[in-house]
Order: structure tokens, then C-alpha cells, then sequence
């Protein structure tokens, strides 16, 4: 904008016989071509920096948590973010049937695509 607004006051000083077009002129169209580059870029960044925070979310979110080593009393790792063996199998459990809920799904699509009927007893 402000190489806009330098050649509108130059142009207009040419052409009230006020000023000759001996000065060098900059660019409008390079200077807005660099400004729309660095506007993607950002955009680009924008959304890199979403999807990453995204993905953390998903993670922290989906990811078991720790089951702890050795006893709490014997200075392992047994802080306040491991579960007892008890509750880490069903979350085990789970984890297994989202992994097979995942993989039929993909199958199913293959099958879709490809144009092949699924086996019988399937999924």
C-alpha cells in the first residue's frame, strides 16, 4: 500500500507539470505480488500450525495411557498419569476394536472401489 500510495503521489505530481518522471519507480504489481506470496505463506503456516494442534488433540486423546513398571514404592515410574493393569485392558480392548472397526472400513471401500463382493462370513 505504501508503494501504491508513493507512485499515486508521483504520478500525480508528473502529471500536474509539477515533477518530471526522472526518479526510479517501484514496482506496484512486484510489491503486491510479494504481498499476496507472504499472504499464502502465512496462510500455509496457519494451517500447518491447525492441523498440528489437531493431531495433538487427537492424540493426547486416543493415546493408552502408561502402566506403571514396577510398584509404586519402588521408584518407578508410577506417577498420577499410569493406570492399574485392570483398566489398562479395557482400554486395550477398545483401542483392538477401533483398530478392526478401521480396518473393515477399509476393506469395505477396496471392495467398493474395486468392484469385488466381499467374502462370505465377512465382515
Amino acid at each position: 500500500m505504501k508503494v501504491a500510495a508513493q507512485n499515486l503521489v508521483q504520478n500525480s505530481s508528473i502529471d500536474n507539470g509539477q515533477k518530471s518522471a526522472d526518479g526510479p519507480l517501484q514496482r506496484f504489481d512486484k510489491s503486491l505480488e510479494e504481498f499476496y506470496a507472504l499472504c499464502d505463506q502465512l496462510e500455509l503456516c496457519l494451517r500447518l500450525a491447525h492441523e498440528c494442534l489437531s493431531q495433538s488433540f487427537d492424540s493426547a486423546k486416543h493415546a493408552p495411557a502408561l502402566v506403571p513398571a514396577a510398584p509404586k514404592g519402588e521408584g518407578g515410574a508410577g506417577g498420577s498419569e499410569s493406570l492399574p493393569y485392570t483398566q489398562y485392558l479395557p482400554l486395550i480392548k477398545a483401542q483392538i476394536a477401533s483398530a478392526k472397526d478401521i480396518h473393515n472400513a477399509l476393506l469395505e471401500g477396496t471392495n467398493k472401489i474395486t468392484g469385488r463382493l466381499p467374502p462370505p462370513g465377512g465382515p
